[in-house]
């Protein structure tokens, strides 16, 4: 196991150059941040200045080296917008973005895996018809226009939510619920045809041969191994979410990462563009860790060496 996690985490460091070499050439392929920063009357020489003081004058493979050397320090640059470090600023919004994303996970989760199961064991019938409906209309409806039509009809006309912040249950329903029902309906659909192909297998037949609770038979055995492409779609939605729900936060003025993301681009703030990725890239090698750690338990057979 010790050796198993040493190499996954040498393997984070190239991936964590990549991932940094990536963001870096592309947040510099958007445009001068000097000229956001200075008033459109200013001077041309101050406003060279200006660049030159900030260092994007240097060549690129220059300010790259610079760049990598920072984060080395744990130093990723100060913000241009609000003259904060730009790793404070990511910190500061991450947990907004962990509460969303786990909150909408474990629902996600606790409905979805049921639901499928559910729909598998009655395959055929009414039931089954009705939450195949369900999935399909959960996975077909864009999350943007979930959350504007929850908006409107919640906090506009009933007024019953509010319809933005965080600080309040009652502020979390609606952003919950958008992130949840696609992430819901993937899960149990997944589920639903992982179990209806495990309850053709001969070691459930065995099972049942032998006399076991219907529960034992479909939890124990035919669920259990139904469940690893179950799991690694809940650790990729996991670091996707971590990553930012951009549109769910944007709509919803939740301040976490993804709205964070977002402005900084719109104002070219390099910094906290590059200190964010960095981050997400890590929290999603993180989570991908995780998940093969969960594969040895649910599956014996996987043994780390």
């Amino acid at each position: 196991m010790l050796t198993f996690l040493l190499g996954r985490l040498a393997q984070a460091v190239p991936t964590l150059l990549g991932a940094s070499l990536v963001v870096f050439m592309l947040v510099h392929l958007t445009g001068d941040p000097v000229l956001l920063m200075v008033s459109p009357d200013t001077p041309a020489a101050q406003v060279e200045v200006f660049r030159e003081r900030l260092g994007f004058n240097d060549p690129l493979p220059e300010q790259y080296w610079r760049f990598v050397k920072g984060v080395v320090r744990g130093d990723l640059g100060e913000s241009f917008r609000f003259r904060e470090p730009a790793l404070d600023l990511v910190i500061q919004r991450l947990p907004a973005t962990v509460q969303l994303t786990a909150l909408s996970v474990l629902l996600a989760s606790l409905i979805g895996i049921p639901m499928g199961v559910l729909a598998a064991t009655m395959r055929g019938t009414w039931v089954d018809t009705l939450a195949r409906g369900v999935f399909f209309l959960g996975q077909g409806i864009p999350p943007f226009w979930l959350g504007l039509v929850l908006m409107v009809v919640f906090s506009v006309q009933l007024g019953v939510l509010p319809s933005s912040g965080r600080g309040t249950v009652a502020q979390l329903v609606m952003p919950v619920t958008t992130l949840t029902v696609y992430l819901m309906a993937s899960l149990a659909r997944l589920t639903r045809g992982g179990m209806i192909q495990a309850l053709r297998e001969d070691y459930v037949r065995t099972a049942r041969a032998k006399g076991l609770a219907t529960r034992t038979v479909l939890f124990k055995h035919a669920l259990r191994n139904t469940l690893i492409p179950v799991v690694t779609m809940i650790g990729l939605q996991t670091g996707h979410l971590l990553g930012g729900a951009v549109v769910t936060e944007t709509i919803f003025a939740w301040p976490g990462v993804g709205r964070l993301v977002v402005d900084a681009v719109h104002a070219r703030d390099f910094p906290v563009v590059q200190a964010a990725m960095l981050v997400i890239v890590a929290l999603f090698i993180f989570v991908n860790l995780i998940v093969d750690l969960l594969y040895g338990l649910l599956d014996p057979r996987i043994v780390y060496e």
